[in-house]
C-alpha cells in the first residue's frame, strides 16, 4: 500500500510539474503580467481537479478543503516565500520588488483568507465553523469581482505594479515562427492536467487506509494536496530568486494565495452545493493562530520593497511550527 500510495503521488506530482513547465513556456512567450496569470490558472485548475475527486468520495471527510486551503497559505507564505527569500538574499545580499504589487496582493489576500477561513468560526447562523447558503452566495460573488477587478489592474493600467519595471513592460508578440510552439505547448499543457483529477481520487483511497493505520492526524490528506499543488510553484518561485528576478518570484507565489482564496474557494463552494455537501470552513485552535500570524509577518515582510536573510528565515521558522503543529495540537 505504501508502494502504491507513494506511486500515485509521483506520477501526479509529475503531471503537475509538467503543467508547471509549459505554462511557464507560454509565460516566458507571452511576457508578464499574462505569464503569470497563465501559471496561476493552470496551477488553480490542478487544485480544484483534485479537491473536486477526493470530496466526491462517499465518506470524505467534510474538513479535507479546509486543512488544504490551510496548508496551500502555510506552505507558500510560509515555506515558499521563506525558501526564496532566504536563498535569493543569500546569494544576491539583498533583493528588490514593486512594492505597490505586493501591496495590492495583500490588500486582497488578508480579506479573502479572513472572510473564508476565521469568520465562519464566530458566525451564529449555523451551529459548527460553516456559513449558511446566503453567506456562501455573498463569499462567492464577493471573491469572484474581486478578483475580476484585480485582473482589471493586473492587465490594465496598473499593470507597472507587477513588474520592477515602474513603467511596465509590453509583452512581446509571438513571431509566426513561434505559434506552432506556442500551439504546442497550450496543448501539452491540457494533456497533461488530465490525469491529475483521475489519479487524485484513485490516491484517496490509500492515503485514508494509511493516515488510519498510522494514527496520524486528518489534516496530512489536505497537506498532501497542498504539497502536489505548491510544489511545481515553489520550484519556479526559487529558481526565479536565485537568478535574482525577486518580482518574478512575488508574482508567482503572492498570485498563488490570492487564486486559491479567490478561485479555488468559491469553485468548491459551487461544487459542494451542486452535490448537496456542506463545507467546514472555520479553522480551530493553533490553526487559526498561525494564519493571522503568518498574514501580519507577512505584511511586514513585504513593506519595504526589499528582502534580507532574517525575513526568509522568520517565515521558514512559522513553516517549522506550522508542521509541529500538524502533530503535536
Amino acid at each position: 500500500m505504501g508502494a502504491v500510495v507513494v506511486w500515485l503521488f509521483a506520477v501526479i506530482l509529475g503531471s503537475a510539474i509538467a503543467v508547471v513547465r509549459h505554462a511557464e513556456a507560454l509565460a516566458h512567450r507571452l511576457g508578464e503580467p499574462y505569464g503569470a496569470l497563465i501559471l496561476t490558472f493552470s496551477v488553480t485548475a490542478i487544485e480544484v481537479m483534485s479537491l473536486s475527486a477526493l470530496t466526491a468520495q462517499p465518506d470524505s471527510d467534510p474538513t479535507l478543503v479546509r486543512d488544504t486551503l490551510f496548508s496551500v497559505v502555510m506552505i507558500i507564505l510560509n515555506g515558499m516565500v521563506g525558501l526564496s527569500v532566504l536563498s535569493g538574499a543569500w546569494r544576491h545580499t539583498e533583493q528588490h520588488y514593486n512594492l505597490q504589487g505586493a501591496n495590492t496582493y495583500l490588500g486582497l489576500i488578508i480579506p479573502l483568507a479572513v472572510l473564508s477561513l476565521v469568520l465562519p468560526d464566530f458566525t451564529r447562523t449555523t451551529s459548527g465553523p460553516t456559513f449558511a447558503s446566503g453567506q456562501e452566495v455573498f463569499l462567492i460573488v464577493m471573491s469572484l469581482a474581486l478578483y475580476a477587478l484585480f485582473l482589471v489592474v493586473q492587465t490594465g493600467r496598473h499593470r507597472g505594479y507587477f513588474s520592477l519595471d515602474a513603467a511596465g513592460r509590453e509583452p512581446q508578440e509571438a513571431h509566426s515562427g513561434e505559434r506552432p510552439a506556442l500551439a504546442r505547448h497550450a496543448v501539452l499543457l491540457v494533456m497533461y492536467m488530465l490525469p491529475v483529477g483521475f489519479l487524485a481520487e484513485e490516491l484517496a483511497h490509500p492515503v485514508d487506509r494509511a493516515i488510519g493505520m498510522l494514527h496520524a492526524p486528518a489534516a496530512l490528506s489536505g497537506m498532501m494536496i497542498a504539497v502536489l499543488v505548491a510544489t511545481p510553484e515553489a520550484i519556479g518561485a526559487v529558481r526565479s530568486a536565485l537568478a535574482n528576478r525577486l518580482q518574478q518570484a512575488v508574482n508567482i507565489f503572492l498570485g498563488s494565495v490570492l487564486s486559491t482564496m479567490a478561485l479555488t474557494v468559491p469553485a468548491m463552494l459551487l461544487i459542494d452545493n451542486l452535490t448537496r455537501r456542506h463545507l467546514v470552513l472555520g479553522l480551530e485552535h493553533s490553526d487559526l493562530v498561525m494564519l493571522l500570524l503568518t498574514l501580519a509577518v507577512s505584511m511586514v515582510t513585504f513593506a519595504s520593497g526589499r528582502t534580507n536573510v532574517l525575513q526568509g528565515a522568520v517565515h521558514l521558522l512559522l513553516f517549522a511550527a506550522y508542521i509541529l503543529l500538524m502533530f503535536q495540537n
